[in-house]
C-alpha cells in the first residue's frame, strides 16, 4: 500500500509500506477513506521534535473495515468507522474514568501511521466507533475531524468549563482552536473571544460562534482580554498551541477562579510556580480523550447540528502529501484533507 513516510525534516514522502495484517485477535485493518495533516505534524516535519527516522505519519482517520480479529465483537466488517489518535481498550480504570488516551494500554495511532491507504487498528473495540450506515460523503470532513481535531477542541472547551453565562477565550487559531470556538459556543458559552491574527481564520471562528476577535498576542493579548471582560479576565480559555508564551497568555487571560483548558502539545513550556500559585487558576487538560467523546461527535455531526468538516480548506490526493505539509506549514492552509 501508499503511505506518508517522514525521512528527514521537510523531506515527506509517499511510498510503498507493507500492507497491515491483524497481530492481536482484538486488532481490526480499515481501508482509510480519508485522513488529514495534524498541527502537531508539523512539529518533526519543522525538525523541533526528532523522531526516530524513518517515520511513518499520521494519526486522524475515518474508514471501512475490511478484516476483524477473533476477539472483535463491536464493529463488523463493512462497518464505517471513526477512531480516536489513541488506540485504548476502553475497559480499563483510566478509559472508565473518561481519559481514554491515557489508557494503561494505550497505543499511539502516531505510530501506525494513518496517512496510508490502510491501518491496522489495536483494541479495535475500544478504539472504534461505527456510524449508523455509511455516511453521505459530504459528511465525511466532519467524522475525520472527529478523529482528533474536534474532540481535542471538545475536550479543551469542557476542561476549561465552558457553557452557559461563561465568556470563553481561545488562544491558537489552528483548527483545534477554531474547534474549541465551536465546542464553547455549542456547550452554551454566552460569549467566545478568539486570538487570531488571520482574516481566513478569523471569518471561520465567527462562523463558528466567536463573537469577539483579539489580534493580539503576549502581554498586549492579555490586555486586550481583560478590557473585553471588565478587567476580570475569561471565565474559560483554551489554549490550543503548546509554546511557553501561549500558556502564560492562556493563564494571564484567566480571571481569578477560572480555568484553562490545555490542549497543545508543550514544547519547552515552564510554569512559574509563584505566578500560577496566585492566579488561582485552574489547569486541567493533555492529550485529549477523543473516545469520550466520539459518540455524541458522531451523532452531531449526523444531525447536522454542527459541521466541523469547514476546518479542511484544502484537499489534496495522498500522493500529494507533501505539498499539503508545505501548505499548513507557510500557513497557506488550516487543514488539509488527504483522500487515499
Amino acid at each position: 500500500m501508499r503511505g506518508a513516510v517522514l525521512h528527514a525534516p521537510g523531506d515527506i514522502r509517499v511510498e510503498e509500506r507493507a500492507d497491515p495484517v491483524i497481530v492481536e485477535p482484538t486488532d481490526a485493518v480499515i481501508r482509510v477513506t480519508a485522513a488529514c495533516i495534524c498541527g502537531s505534524d508539523l512539529w518533526p516535519y519543522r525538525g523541533i521534535e526528532k523522531p526516530r527516522l524513518p517515520r511513518h505519519m499520521g494519526h486522524e482517520y475515518v474508514g471501512v473495515v475490511e478484516e476483524i480479529g477473533s476477539d472483535v465483537r463491536a464493529v463488523r466488517v463493512g462497518d464505517f468507522v471513526v477512531g480516536s489518535f489513541f488506540a485504548s481498550d476502553n475497559t480499563c480504570e483510566i478509559c472508565r474514568a473518561g481519559y481514554q488516551s491515557r489508557c494503561v494500554h494505550a497505543v499511539s495511532m502516531g505510530s501506525i501511521g494513518t496517512q496510508a491507504e490502510r491501518a491496522r487498528i489495536p483494541m479495535a473495540d475500544g478504539t472504534l466507533v461505527a456510524t449508523p450506515g455509511v455516511p453521505d460523503p459530504r459528511l465525511v470532513p466532519s467524522l475525520l475531524a472527529a478523529s482528533d481535531v474536534l474532540g481535542t477542541g471538545w475536550f479543551a472547551a469542557v476542561a476549561a468549563e465552558a457553557g452557559p453565562g461563561k465568556t470563553v477565550a481561545v488562544v491558537g487559531d489552528g483548527a483545534v482552536g477554531l474547534l474549541g470556538v465551536l465546542a464553547a459556543r455549542h456547550l452554551g458559552a454566552e460569549r467566545v473571544i478568539a486570538m487570531s491574527r488571520h482574516g481566513d481564520r478569523q471569518a471561520l471562528a465567527r462562523d463558528f460562534g466567536a463573537t469577539d476577535i483579539v489580534t493580539e498576542r503576549g502581554d498586549d493579548g492579555v490586555a486586550a482580554v481583560k478590557e473585553l471582560t471588565g478587567g476580570l479576565g475569561a471565565h474559560s480559555v483554551i489554549e490550543a498551541v503548546g509554546t511557553q508564551e501561549s500558556m502564560m497568555q492562556a493563564i494571564r487571560s484567566t480571571r481569578a477562579g477560572g480555568h484553562v483548558g490545555y490542549v497543545g502539545v508543550a514544547h519547552d513550556v515552564a510554569l512559574p510556580g509563584d505566578e500560577l500559585f496566585f492566579s488561582g487558576v485552574h489547569l486541567h487538560g493533555g492529550p485529549a480523550p477523543v473516545r469520550r467523546f466520539l459518540p455524541e461527535l458522531i451523532e452531531l455531526i449526523i444531525a447536522g447540528a454542527i459541521d466541523p468538516g469547514r476546518v479542511f480548506d484544502l484537499t489534496l490526493p495522498l500522493d500529494d502529501a507533501a505539498d499539503g505539509y508545505r501548505a499548513m506549514d507557510e500557513r497557506r492552509a488550516i487543514k488539509v484533507l488527504l483522500t487515499p
